[in-house]
C-alpha cells in the first residue's frame, strides 16, 4: 500500500496495522498504559477476548497459534501485566510457536523513573522472545508490527514482543503501510536458510539408501514447515520407521504401520529401543532434547547423525552431525525424496533393511503399551479414560494437554492421526498450559471439537478462563483425571525417594470440582467407576452450547511406563513390571 495522508492516532495505527495483518482475534486484558490500544478496537472488525488473567491470554494465543499456524495476539499492560506474559512467551521460545505479544508502558518521558506500574519489558523479556522492541514514536509502529508478524513467522517461528509507551498510542502520526521491499530492507541481518545446500542432500540421500538400522527422527520442526503430506512421502519411498517427539506428534499417522510413537523418557519402548539401537538418525525438525536422548554420552552410540532445521544453532548444540543441513524441512524434505529417487534411478540399490524392520515389529509385539486393570471398586486407571475418550473421538478432534502423568498417558494412548490435532507445553512444561490454550484453539478453530485433557493440580492454576469460555461463548471440554495429587512428583518420590512424600498431596474432596465447574458457567460431571466412563464422556460431547468438565476420580498409584529415569541411559528404560521378564529381548 503507498504512503497516505491519512492522520490518526498511534492506537489507531496499531489496530489497523493488526487488522492488515489479517489479524482475527486478540486475546487480552486492559489497563492504563495500554488504554489507548482499546477505544479503536470498538470500531474494529477483530474479535477482542477479555481474559482473566494475562497468563491465560498468552496462552490462549499459543493455542491459537497452534492450531491454525497464524501467530497468536496477546494485548496487555504494563508492568505486572506484561510480567504475566513472561511465562507464555518462553513456553512460545522453546516450543517455536509464532506469537506476538504487545505490551503498554509508561510515557516515554516517565521511563526510568520507577513510575506506576512501570518495569523494563524489553530487559525481561529479551531472553524468551525471538525480538523485542520498544517502539519509541507513533510513526514507527505499522513497520514494527510489520517486521513482529515476519519475525514471528519465518525462519524458526517464535515469539516477538513489541512494548509501547502511552503516549506512543496517544500521539498522531502520517498512516504508512511500508511494502514487502521495505520490511526486508529494515531487517539486514535477518536472512533465514531456507533450501538445502545441494552437496548436503546429495550425500544425505546416499547415507540414507546405505544404512542398515535408519530411523526417522521427527521433531515439531516438521509441523512448523507444514511438512507432513512429504514426510509420509519419504518414510513409504524408503521403509523406513518413523518415531514422533511430543511436540511432533499428529505429523505422521500413529495407525501407519511405520509409526513408533514417542521415543525418550516416557516413549515407546520401540520408538526408545529403535533410536537407541541404530545406525543412522535422520533428524528432521528435533533438537535433540535431553528428554529424548536420556544420558547424552550413552545416546545411539552406533549412529551416524543427518540433520535438518532451520535453524542454524541447533546444528551440533547437543550432538555433533555427520551430515548438516540447514534450511526449511518441508522443502529439505522434498529435495532429499528428489535426490533418492534419482539416486535409485541412477542403479544405486538401497540396503535391504527388512531384518531390521522385523527387529523393530519384534519389539513392538513383546512390549506394548500396558497397564493393570482397576479391580472392582478401585478408582479409575487414567489410561482407561483417555482411550474411551479416543473411541468416542474423530480423528479432527484437537486434544490439548496440561503437563505431568496425564501429559504423557494422552500422548501414548491417543492416536494422533491428523497435523495439529496434538497442543501441548514441551520445552518448558508450563503446568497450567492447557485450559488457556484449549480456548486459544477453540478459537481458532471454532468447528473443532477441543478436549483439554488436565491433572487436578494444573486445572487449579488457571481454571478461572473457564469463566472466559463461558462469557465468551467458546465452549471448550475438559477431562479431568483427578488423582489428587501432583502425580509425576509423587511418581518420582515413590520411585526415587524412597516413597517419601514431601507436598505432593493436595485434596481429596476440596475444591468440589462439579460445583467449581458450575458456578464458572459449565456443566460439571464426576465419574468414579469404570461403567460411567463411556456415558460421560457421550454426555459431555453432545453438549455443545458450554464447557463441560467431567472430572475422572482417577488411581493415585498409577505411573507412567515406559521410563527412563533422569539422568539414566535409554538403555536403562524401566519398562512396566509385567513386561520385566523380557527385557533382555531390548539387546
Amino acid at each position: 500500500m503507498s504512503t497516505t495522508s491519512t492522520r490518526m492516532t498511534g492506537a489507531q495505527a496499531l489496530i489497523k496495522a493488526l487488522e492488515m495483518e489479517q489479524v482475527d482475534t486478540i486475546f487480552g486484558l486492559p489497563g492504563g498504559c495500554i488504554l489507548p490500544a482499546y477505544d479503536p478496537l470498538l470500531e474494529s472488525t477483530i474479535r477482542h477476548v477479555l481474559v482473566r488473567h494475562e497468563q491465560g491470554a498468552g496462552h490462549m494465543a499459543e493455542g491459537y497459534a497452534h492450531v491454525t499456524g497464524r501467530p497468536g495476539v496477546a494485548m496487555v499492560t504494563s508492568g505486572p501485566a506484561a510480567t504475566n506474559l513472561v511465562t507464555p512467551l518462553m513456553d512460545a521460545y522453546m516450543d517455536s510457536i509464532p506469537m506476538v505479544g504487545i505490551t503498554g508502558q509508561v510515557g516515554t518521558s516517565a521511563i526510568g523513573s520507577d513510575a506506576f506500574q512501570e518495569c523494563d519489558t524489553v530487559g525481561i523479556t529479551r531472553s524468551c522472545t525471538k525480538h523485542n522492541e520498544l517502539v519509541m514514536t507513533a510513526e514507527d509502529l505499522p513497520l514494527a508490527v510489520r517486521q513482529a508478524f515476519y519475525l514471528a513467522t519465518t525462519g524458526r517461528p517464535g515469539p516477538v514482543l513489541l512494548d509501547i509507551p502511552k503516549d506512543v498510542l496517544q500521539n498522531e502520526m502520517t498512516w504508512h503501510w511500508p511494502t514487502d521491499d521495505e520490511v526486508f530492507d529494515s531487517l539486514p541481518g535477518y536472512r533465514p536458510t531456507m533450501k538445502g545446500h545441494p552437496l548436503m542432500i546429495k550425500e544425505a540421500a546416499r547415507m540414507i539408501l546405505a544404512a542398515q538400522r535408519p530411523v526417522l527422527y521427527v521433531g515439531g520442526g516438521m509441523l512448523k514447515a507444514r511438512a507432513a503430506e512429504i514426510l509420509r512421502e519419504l518414510a513409504e519411498l524408503t521403509g523406513i520407521n518413523v518415531v514422533t517427539t511430543l511436540m511432533a506428534r499428529g505429523v505422521f499417522p500413529d495407525d501407519h504401520e511405520l509409526c513408533l510413537g514417542m521415543p525418550g523418557m516416557h516413549g515407546t519402548i520401540a520408538a526408545t529401543t529403535a533410536m537407541q539401537r541404530s545406525d543412522l538418525l535422520i533428524t528432521l525438525g528435533a533438537r535433540f532434547d535431553d528428554r529424548i536422548t536420556g544420558r547424552l554420552d550413552g545416546f545411539a552410540p552406533d549412529a551416524k547423525v543427518i540433520h535438518v532445521d532451520i535453524d542454524p544453532a541447533e546444528q551440533g548444540k547437543v550432538r555433533r552431525p555427520d551430515v548438516s543441513i540447514v534450511g526449511d524441512c518441508r522443502l529439505v524434505t522434498e529435495e532429499l525424496v528428489q535426490a533418492i529417487r534419482d539416486l535409485t534411478a541412477s542403479g544405486v540399490e538401497p540396503t535391504d533393511i527388512s531384518a531390521w524392520k522385523s527387529q523393530i515389529s519384534g519389539w513392538q509385539e513383546i512390549f506394548p503399551l500396558t497397564y493393570d486393570d482397576a479391580g472392582p471398586g478401585a478408582a479409575l486407571k487414567p489410561q482407561y479414560c483417555l482411550e474411551e475418550l479416543r473411541a468416542a473421538s474423530t480423528d479432527d478432534t484437537i486434544l490439548v494437554s496440561g503437563v505431568g502423568q496425564h501429559q504423557m498417558w494422552a500422548s501414548l494412548h491417543w492416536k494422533f492421526n491428523k497435523p495439529y490435532s496434538w497442543v501441548n507445553s514441551g520445552g518448558l512444561g508450563t503446568m497450567g498450559f492447557s485450559i488457556p490454550a484449549a480456548i486459544g484453539a477453540k478459537a481458532g478453530r471454532p468447528d473443532a471439537t477441543v478436549w483439554a485433557v488436565d491433572g487436578d493440580g494444573c486445572f487449579q492454576m488457571t481454571a478461572q478462563e473457564l469463566v472466559t469460555a463461558t462469557v465468551e461463548r467458546i465452549p471448550i471440554k475438559v477431562a479431568l483425571l483427578n488423582n489428587s495429587y501432583l502425580g509425576m512428583v509423587r511418581q518420582w518420590q515413590e520411585m526415587f525417594y524412597d516413597e517419601r512424600y514431601s507436598e505432593v498431596y493436595l485434596s481429596t474432596d476440596t475444591p468440589d470440582y462439579v460445583k467449581w465447574a458450575e458456578s464458572m458457567g459449565c456443566v460439571g460431571i464426576r465419574v468414579e467407576s469404570p461403567e460411567e466412563v463411556g456415558p460421560a464422556i457421550e454426555k459431555a460431547n453432545s453438549i455443545n452450547d458450554r464447557s463441560v468438565v467431567v472430572e475422572f476420580r482417577t488411581d493415585a498409584d498409577e505411573k507412567v511406563f515406559p521410563m527412563v529415569p533422569a539422568g539414566a541411559s535409554n538403555d536403562e528404560v524401566l519398562v512396566h513390571p509385567s513386561q520385566e521378564q523380557y527385557r533382555a529381548q531390548l539387546g
